[in-house]
């Protein structure tokens, strides 16, 4: 794969982790942990404290979505995304049940397609001839 590729991928996968977190802090974590509104806002209401791993989720999210946009299109950045994008899918998988309860079953099969795709992607990229960052 050559590194345009590689790069446009480290790109689109940062692009969509950062769209994605500061969607949901947006719009579930703040509307349901603030305003009692919203998916979020029956979770919270029944363990208060579940708040803090919402908001450290979705702010680590973005974070790793700002390195991935600045990582360079070599190996470990993309075993990075990889990893990251696995974890993601997974635990949206292993807690399936929080998708159903608050009735976004749609956004659950939108968002772990993405993550599974974009970890599947980052493997690809990870697996050809390393790429050279650039000096």
């Amino acid at each position: 794969m050559i590194t345009s590729t590689r790069k446009i991928i480290l790109r689109a996968n940062a692009l969509y982790l950062g769209i994605a977190s500061v969607a949901a802090f947006l719009l579930l974590d703040l509307r349901g942990i603030m305003f009692g509104a919203g998916p979020v806002a029956q979770v919270v209401a029944a363990a208060p404290y579940a708040a803090i791993g919402f908001v450290e989720a979705h702010g680590l999210a973005f974070i790793i979505a700002v390195l991935l946009w600045n990582a360079q299109p070599v190996r470990y950045a993309h075993l990075t995304g990889a990893a990251v994008m696995t974890l993601l899918g997974v635990s949206n998988l292993v807690f399936w049940p929080l998708f159903t309860t608050t009735g976004m079953t749609a956004a659950g099969v939108l968002l772990t397609s993405g993550h599974l795709g974009f970890a599947l992607a980052q493997l690809l990229a990870a697996s050809g001839p390393r790429a050279r960052a650039a000096a």
